[in-house]
């Protein structure tokens, strides 16, 4: 496994040491997992979900071995969430279905027995619901309905855990809990929070030590909002773990709120505060994680923190905040991982997922849309090529079918079009034959389309859009017709659909000109180029349907790019 990555205690085994010298990867996948997407654990199990929706599980925390064990006879899988002793997973189906296993003792996993289910079994009572999200605490399940915004959950009540005071039993199966619901949020905690349609963050459960963030520490047994000093739309995270609540918003700016000692936060922190030690030296955090007793922040300059008790780590000083002491590898090692997990107080998961952009390249791999040469009877593009190995394309091919084997040239081209790396030691000695050295931290995907963007001599097709500004005139956008069919499922249909002789279109949307530029930059780099001069309320509000429109993604999160590019 290549893009998941370990810090601490990955057998079990205390370590004893103030420092790590380097990531460690896992290597007990079996040999058919390319790519892991998402970590959860308790008590007892890790499970990792892989970008083939499959599920692999340790058989216990203390336990690895040499291979994981692989779930079987299961669909697609899309997301996963763990409690203090069960697992949810959700299918990947076009009518998604909820899975769950563990401990039902408290009933979180809406079965109306008491017996551990030792694999992933079908919920049933679920099945007629358009489940498009799960989340835990505890010993609770929540399932939210995003089609009707109404969200249902089973197990235990007490103390408001499931923020319904009409349930009066204290274990319950699954139950309509609350209504005009956006999104849940859970943790390692017995707390929750969650976003309503109408734009607030509200909280329930056990709130001991101020963990809500409601300026009391009284147990909340019905959703109460939470006020915050900034907007609910600027949160990019929210991590629960015991005893605290951390927010992370699109500026990068920590807020956090709890008392607990082994947690480090002082006495008596009630309400959101902005973390002190990083808002005083204007340190710009990049991920957030909560186990049971651990906090773990990452930086924008790969610095790790971490506040409460991580085994070998300055662990007597678990209520001060304080940085790894790392060697000079493991900085440079994080560059390219952009979420972290952590489990209980033993270890980090590092994963590297990659971009929008890489993904929808992906697929010009696999289906060669508008290819226009090969290498090894493999359909690619010859200008993508060109611009991330730096050479001609004839002498690359000929090096490549000379040299390499048809696995090894698979493995390069997987790095040309998803800045993916397979096989490190070839690829990159490959890659260092044309004068390519370190190529994951000096050759990135988007940084190399960028060089291509508007460029008119290497482009294959023309855009024609309204220029406003002059009532009669028409703009011609110089494109390539690979990477907005790769991106756009409008452009796809209209380049398939268009005799070969076209060289250009003209766009039918409506909108400005401005905006169909920033538009194209994003579909070449994952990015806006918005400046101070940019009409930022109007680009906003013509950003809102273009998704829908030129039928993007819809995972990419349009509006949360345009509002990291704003700020920054």
């Amino acid at each position: 496994m290549s893009n998941i990555k370990s810090l601490g205690d990955i057998n079990g085994i205390t370590k004893q040491s103030d420092k790590f010298e380097t990531l460690d990867p896992i290597k007990t996948f079996p040999e058919e997992v390319t790519k892991i997407v998402d970590v959860a654990y308790n008590d007892d199990n890790i499970v990792f979900l892989s970008s083939e929706g499959k599920l692999y599980q340790t058989i216990s925390r203390n336990n690895y071995h040499e291979k994981l064990k692989a779930l079987e006879n299961l669909p697609p899988m899309k997301s996963i969430a763990s409690g203090y002793e069960h697992f949810l997973a959700l299918s990947n189906e076009e009518k998604p279905r909820v899975y769950g296993w563990g401990k039902n003792r408290n009933k979180q996993l809406g079965f109306n027995n008491n017996d551990k289910v030792q694999k992933p079994t079908l919920i049933e009572s679920l099945k007629e619901q358009n489940i498009e999200q799960i989340c835990c605490i505890g010993y609770c399940s929540f399932f939210l309905n995003k089609t009707t915004n109404t969200l249902f959950g089973c197990g235990s009540s007490s103390c408001g855990k499931l923020g319904n005071p009409e349930i009066t039993e204290k274990k319950v199966v699954i139950q309509k809990l609350h209504e005009n619901v956006a999104n849940v949020f859970g943790g390692q905690s017995d707390h929750t929070l969650m976003s309503k349609t109408d734009g607030k963050l509200y909280g329930f459960g056990v709130n001991r030590d101020g963990e809500l963030g409601l300026g009391h520490k009284n147990k909340v047994l019905t959703p109460t909002q939470i006020k915050l000093e900034f907007p609910v739309e600027d949160i990019s995270k929210i991590r629960l773990g015991t005893e605290l609540t951390s927010i992370l918003t699109n500026d990068g700016k920590l807020y956090v709120t709890g008392t607990n000692e082994r947690t480090g936060f002082g006495r008596d922190l009630t309400e959101f505060k902005q973390y002190p030690q990083f808002k005083n030296n204007n340190i710009i955090i990049r991920d957030i994680s909560c186990g049971s007793m651990l906090f773990v922040i990452l930086t924008q300059d790969n610095e790790i923190w971490v506040q409460g008790s991580f085994n070998g780590i300055n662990s007597n000083k678990s209520s001060v905040i304080r940085k790894i002491q790392t060697g000079n590898n493991l900085n440079n090692d994080l560059s390219t991982y952009n979420q972290m997990k952590c489990y209980n107080q033993n270890l980090i998961f590092f994963i590297k997922k990659n971009s929008y952009l890489s993904q929808d390249l992906e697929k010009l791999l696999k289906n060669g849309y508008f290819s226009d040469c090969n290498i090894q009877n493999i359909p690619v593009h010859k200008i993508l090529i060109e611009t991330r190995i730096g050479k001609t394309f004839d002498l690359i091919k000929k090096y490549l079918e000379s040299n390499c084997k048809l696995n090894e040239i698979q493995d390069l081209l997987k790095w040309i079009y998803c800045d993916e790396m397979i096989n490190f030691k070839r690829t990159n000695e490959i890659l260092n034959h044309f004068g390519i050295q370190d190529a994951q931290k000096t050759k990135l995907l988007k940084n190399d389309l960028k060089q291509l963007l508007f460029d008119e001599q290497t482009s294959d097709f023309k855009l024609v859009v309204k220029n406003e500004e002059e009532e009669e005139e028409e703009e011609e956008l110089y494109i390539h017709k690979f990477i907005l069919a790769a991106r756009s499922g409008l452009f796809l249909n209209m380049f398939q659909n268009i005799e070969e002789n076209f060289q250009k279109v003209k766009d039918y949307s409506g909108k400005s000109l401005e905006t169909i530029e920033l538009l194209i930059s994003f579909l070449y780099t994952d990015e806006l180029p918005i400046t101070a001069d940019t009409d930022q309320e109007f680009i906003k509000e013509e950003f809102e349907d273009i998704v829908e429109y030129y039928q993007l993604n819809p995972i990419i999160p349009m509006m949360d790019i345009f509002k990291k590019c704003s700020k920054k």
